[in-house]
């Protein structure tokens, strides 16, 4: 299936209290999707799924007629509804909870109380793994790239080393993309700060120094002596390209 953009997709909430469902559609909506869909329960949805397909299910477990987990398998039993991708959005925090929807083949599962932002990072990962954008290959951006021996994928919010697979948090995701976006040019603190935090670089200083060490220690081998995101002191921050850091090699050599 392919879109132009991934906020074409439909989504559907279900979710038995109205006024989450309200706020989180309206967030939504702000974000740029343009088809929020909702139910309240379990017949609701159903319902909806006779007369709808959406692209994405964000379904929580307590309903009033029902629980998620069988709503899923109801919902898995459609013919025409069987691969819609689903995140479970639940109170609900016990590990046996969370393994047991993600076993029913659930791509994601978050414990309430969440971010907000964090909900919206999941979603487009999710949809970004499940549908195609654009008419070509030339449309679409590649938000995968190499840092040293380091694999970052900004759409899945993780960062790949010998070590394992880190996940990358909501804010330093987002110092990453406004700093990726400038690859190779010097982003100055004000800059950053009002992408990140829509705040000015004054009153988030110490905020700013404590996210990029975290940052760092994810990012580079030696976090004590950056290669990747560099300081220019006293203007902002810099994330070298491979090619900025062979250069710099080159010249000490």
């Amino acid at each position: 299936m392919n879109k132009e953009s991934v906020y074409d997709n439909c989504i559907l909430l279900v979710d038995d209290n109205a006024e989450l469902r309200s706020m989180l559609r309206k967030t939504m909506e702000k974000e740029g999707y343009r088809r929020v869909l909702t139910a309240g329960c379990c017949e609701e949805t159903l319902s909806l799924l006779s007369k709808e397909r959406p692209d994405l299910i964000i379904l929580d477990i307590n309903l009033p007629d029902g629980d998620g987990f069988t709503l899923m398998k109801r919902i898995r039993e459609r013919n025409d509804a069987e691969d819609i991708p689903v995140l479970f959005l639940s109170a609900r925090d016990k590990d046996a909870d969370r393994l047991f929807g993600l076993g029913l083949g659930a791509d994601d599962y978050i414990v309430k109380p969440f971010l907000k932002k964090e909900l919206l990072l999941r979603m487009h990962a999710i949809l970004k793994r499940s549908y195609s954008y654009g008419k070509g290959d030339d449309k679409k951006q590649n938000r995968v790239f190499r840092l040293g021996t380091r694999t970052v994928d900004l759409d899945a919010a993780t960062i790949t080393s010998e070590k394992g697979v880190e996940s990358l948090t909501v804010k330093e995701l987002r110092i990453l993309e406004t700093l990726y976006k400038d690859r190779g040019r010097i982003v100055t603190f004000d800059d950053l700060c009002k992408a990140v935090w829509d705040a000015q670089y004054y009153t988030y200083e110490n905020t700013v120094m404590v996210h990029m060490r975290r940052l760092r220690e994810k990012v580079e081998e030696d976090p004590s002596a950056p290669r990747w995101i560099v300081t220019q002191r006293g203007i902002g921050y810099k994330l070298n390209s491979e090619e900025t850091v062979q250069r710099i090699d080159e010249n000490r050599q």
